[in-house]
């Protein structure tokens, strides 16, 4: 018995004693009863009334692979190798990085409902509750070299602001991968975006694209990230994850499909529109210090064009990160 198991019984809303539920799963009602317990622990919020048993407080909708590749395009579907779905995974990234040591990997798409490693950038902790967000990776293989991925997860960035928006979000992008969904308090994050390469950077070399997006979160998880976060469903409380799921690996096969001949040049002025700090002062960090510059824009190969001290200066990514300022 899984976690996923045990929520495909539950899902409908109705109460389920812990003995029926037992039979059904073909395990004790103490197996059931600490299965329960883990649910709790992973913000799977339950309702327990005696005599009646449990139910799920508020619906979760799980993955389904084969509804999400039903909703693809025939483009998608002959860009697509794989779609693997699993109940959880160190990380989704890592996953499909094990599938390219393994001669596979190219044209993959592997998401979770859960992580129990997942990063975001500069090895940063991405929290993801249980079945309520999209966690999301895709791999690709390039021919050529280190060049033409540049500029490759602002364009990434792009897709998902499109999905998005199709939704009826108001989507920022945040240099150089972070999707940011405006609210009347201001800018929040909405869903991160980390790319790992490997191979020959001057030859063949192979891409996964991580997507971690926050569809559905609660307030004890929010309460514990140290920054604004939002959800897709604080927008679209009706918004389906594998219909978004759909939408976002379509966009995204068909981005990396073109992207070795058109480059970041093709994305560059959509990903300039949503730009969050389009001539704004903001805090660049660096290893050795910290400085207040004006943006500028970006160039054609992703950069972030900033002015400081009367001089133009080009970020790349890395180890900087920006910060707006009031």
């Amino acid at each position: 018995m899984t976690i996923g198991d045990l929520i495909r019984l539950m899902r409908d809303g109705e109460f389920h004693s812990g003995e029926q539920l037992g039979e059904r799963l073909g395990v004790s009602r103490t197996a059931v009863w600490k299965q329960l317990k883990k649910l709790e622990a992973m913000d799977v919020p339950l309702e327990a009334v005696k005599g009646l048993g449990y139910r799920l407080a508020t619906p979760l909708e799980l993955l389904d692979g084969a509804g999400i590749v039903a909703q693809l395009p025939r483009s998608s579907r002959t860009s697509l190798s794989r779609l693997i779905i699993e109940e959880s995974v160190p990380s989704t990234n890592a996953y499909l990085r094990e599938r390219f040591e393994q001669g596979a990997g190219h044209g993959e798409v592997c998401l979770a409902e859960s992580q129990s490693a997942g990063r975001g950038r500069r090895g940063r902790g991405w929290e993801s509750p249980w079945g309520r967000g999209l966690m999301l990776s895709v791999g690709w293989r390039f021919e050529g070299g280190a060049n033409v991925l540049e500029g490759l997860s602002l364009a990434v960035a792009v897709v998902v602001a499109e999905v998005l928006e199709r939704h009826g979000l108001v989507v920022a992008l945040k240099w150089p991968n972070d999707v940011l969904l405006e609210t009347r308090d201001g800018l929040a994050k909405l869903a991160g975006i980390l790319l790992e390469v490997s191979g020959d950077l001057a030859g063949p070399c192979e891409v996964v694209v991580g997507l971690g997006l926050n569809v559905d979160l609660s307030a004890e998880v929010r309460a514990g990230i140290d920054q604004p976060v939002a959800a897709v469903h604080d927008v679209a409380p009706e918004a389906s994850r594998n219909q978004l799921a759909a939408e976002l690996v379509a966009g995204l096969l068909d981005l990396l499909s073109r992207y070795e001949q058109e480059g970041f040049a093709a994305w560059q002025p959509a990903w300039s529109r949503r730009h969050a700090y389009a001539d704004r002062e903001i805090e660049v960090i660096q290893r050795d210090g910290r400085y207040v510059a004006r943006v500028e824009g970006i160039d054609g190969a992703g950069n972030l064009l900033v002015r400081h001290a009367g001089e133009q200066r080009r970020l790349a990514g890395g180890e900087i990160s920006v910060r707006g300022r009031s």
